[in-house]
């Protein structure tokens, strides 16, 4: 029996079609912006995109942080300058000022004439993280990867952490010597742990130092921690005077009772509160 089949489809307005739908089903990557012209860049769907409006906080206004803003500017200085420098963990209390000194070092370092810059990573782009190895390994500037709120789960023991520590010590993807991972995270060692280890089948001190390893990764550990209510007060004092706002220490006190904690945060948050009551911007 003879099949007759239609002849393939060769009208040049056809295939013109067909290629556009796939393009629209599967665009191409935007191009990368030059990883040698701004002060800070996001990395998003595979691509280096310029960080809209990095507007650091000076680095004289966090406040009650003293020791570790001294241990991370000068390692960021070391890291800027070729230097050896060291990958850093920041850990601690949630709105303490981890994410703000990241930024804010580098701020700080540009204003002296170091050549460094910042690059966001998304905490689910870490596999991705070898390719942006790559683009800027040759660049004769220093980079620091930012992740910030890095977490992982119990189901992703296996993956997300083992990945990133072969890349931060030891792997075939290790970071290149410009380029040093920041990361931020509100557990110490990054992974949790719970009672339940004790009940493992296997060995309970290997199950411990595969959860711990990862942290151990990192050559600088900074730790931060809830403020007492007089560093609390002197945070929101030094951001009311430099935005030329006054302010009643109870009530900046009151303000943070009803959130239940003292931080950076909420410090700035009440000085946002007094600067809409003045009818300033910040």
């Amino acid at each position: 029996m003879r099949l007759d089949y239609p002849p393939l489809m060769t009208d040049p307005e056809i295939l013109a079609r067909i290629a556009d739908a796939l393009e629209r089903l599967a665009p191409p990557p935007a191009p990368h912006a030059d990883p040698a012209a701004h002060p800070a860049y996001v990395w998003r769907d595979g691509g280096l995109a310029e960080a809209r409006a990095f507007a650091p906080l000076p680095l004289d206004l966090l406040t009650g942080i003293d020791a570790q803003k001294e241990a991370l500017v000068e390692n960021a200085r070391r890291l800027a300058t070729g230097a050896a420098a060291h990958d850093v963990l920041l850990w601690g209390a949630r709105g303490a000022g981890k994410s703000a000194l990241v930024k804010s070092a580098v701020g700080h370092l540009r204003g002296t004439g170091h050549d460094i810059a910042l690059i966001e990573v998304a905490t689910d782009q870490v596999e991705a993280l070898p390719h942006l190895f790559n683009l800027i390994s040759d660049s004769p500037r220093a980079f620091i990867l930012f992740l910030d709120d890095l977490g992982f789960d119990e189901g992703a023991i296996g993956q997300g952490p083992r990945l990133l520590r072969s890349m931060l010590e030891g792997g075939a993807e290790a970071r290149p010597a410009n380029a040093r991972l920041h990361v931020t995270a509100n557990r110490r060692h990054i992974v949790p742990r719970d009672l339940k280890e004790q009940d493992s089948a296997i060995n309970v001190r290997d199950v411990v130092d595969d959860k711990l390893a990862l942290a151990d990764r990192f050559g600088l550990s900074l730790g931060f921690h809830v403020c007492d209510q007089e560093t609390y007060v002197a945070m929101v004092r030094g951001y009311a005077e430099r935005l030329d706002l006054s302010f009643e220490p109870l009530d900046a006190i009151a303000w943070a009772t009803q959130r239940g904690s003292r931080s950076g945060r909420v410090a700035w948050q009440y000085v946002v509160e007094l600067a809409g009551r003045a009818g300033k911007t910040v």
